[in-house]
């Protein structure tokens, strides 16, 4: 009898224990399943494989903030005051074309979008256009529509104790600034001896590849993009392509890929200007960016200053691509990018790891 009494109060009790958990998850939602930020809560979104999901639909908003690492830096701010609009960010770490139309797919299931502020790498142009969510871990039941499979982030340790109180800190006695969604650059160097060190430069020189080499590759990701402005007339997107290191020239080159990336982005730029809710912006020839290795901390990622200079440019229409001008700007890449093997690299050489294993 006393047996009885207990397996009927521990089962009881076990079962109010999960219920009051599954109710805290619910009702302060760190992940944004379930709804946007309580009142007297921020939007405090640092973890963009767990939140990006959740708050592209849950969230209120009228323009996106899409593309990779490189504009997480972004701060919201910039392009709510300067195309008045009330922007949130869907960020995948690799750029992929396919992941990033699945965010914009979600944020354009239940909201009227304006703007869509689209980064392009070029590495995405010859990535391959297959999504990539599932073959790298992330937690697909946060993505789906299904609430029946959320049970590892109803009853999840982590976001009970560390995710929760994290959100409610940040919101009530930190300085978080909502803006700064995903920010990683608060504890990043951005100099040349930081760039210089995480370069290993190819000893040897690959033979240049033939431009169409990632034609397919090429088209599919074109094909992916174009599906959501055709889709979406109503909508602005203005598609920026990201000043890269002239580390990052050099690297290509040594790959031999710098005619292949040259085609892959004028192909791009032609086909993405004949439609007339696009606007493109190229970056990758800005001398006084590139050139200079204090805006840097790898190949790729450059400071957060650069992130605002880029959204001050679209606000002014500063480097924007035209038909007439599209060509040119292609060949003053092509002329900036040997100059970077050739000449601008130069003084540098001295301090540059060679990888003698490749």
């Amino acid at each position: 009898m006393m047996a009885k009494r207990f397996l009927k109060y521990f089962f009881t009790g076990t079962a109010v224990l999960l219920l009051l958990c599954i109710l805290l998850v619910v009702t302060f939602d760190p992940f944004y399943q379930y709804h946007k930020p309580l009142p007297g809560l921020k939007a405090v979104l640092t973890d963009k494989e767990y939140q990006c999901a959740g708050s592209l639909k849950n969230f209120d908003y009228d323009a996106v903030i899409a593309g990779s690492s490189v504009s997480e830096n972004y701060n919201n701010h910039w392009f709510d005051e300067g195309f008045n609009c009330t922007s949130i960010k869907a960020i995948r770490s690799y750029g992929a074309t396919a992941d990033l139309c699945y965010l914009l797919d979600i944020a354009f299931q239940d909201h009227s979008i304006n703007y869509v502020f689209y980064n392009l790498d070029p590495s995405a142009l010859c990535a391959d256009p297959v999504t990539t969510f599932e073959s790298t871990g992330c937690p697909m039941y946060l993505y789906d529509d299904n609430h029946l499979n959320d049970i590892e982030y109803l009853l999840n340790k982590d976001v009970l104790f560390e995710k929760i109180p994290y959100m409610i800190a940040q919101s009530l006695t930190g300085d978080y600034d909502e803006g700064n969604s995903y920010n990683w650059a608060q504890w990043k160097s951005f100099n040349e001896d930081m760039i210089l060190g995480l370069y290993i430069r190819k000893m040897n020189i690959e033979d240049m590849k033939p431009e169409t080499c990632y034609q397919d590759k090429l088209d599919g990701n074109l094909a992916l993009l174009c599906a959501e402005i055709e889709a979406h007339p109503e909508t602005q997107f203005k598609i920026s392509i990201p000043p890269y290191s002239m580390l990052w020239w050099d690297n290509i080159y040594r790959n031999g890929e710098t005619e292949s990336y040259l085609y892959n982005m004028e192909q791009a730029m032609e086909k993405l200007l004949t439609y007339e809710n696009v606007e493109l912006y190229y970056f990758l020839n800005d001398r006084e960016i590139v050139t200079d290795l204090d805006n840097y901390m790898d190949l790729l990622h450059f400071s957060p200053e650069i992130n605002q200079y880029i959204c001050d440019s679209m606000i002014r229409n500063d480097h924007k691509v035209t038909e007439a001008n599209c060509h040119e700007i292609i060949e003053d890449s092509r002329s900036l990018a040997y100059q970077a093997v050739n000449e601008l690299i130069k003084p540098y050489e001295d301090r540059i790891k060679v990888d003698i294993y490749d």
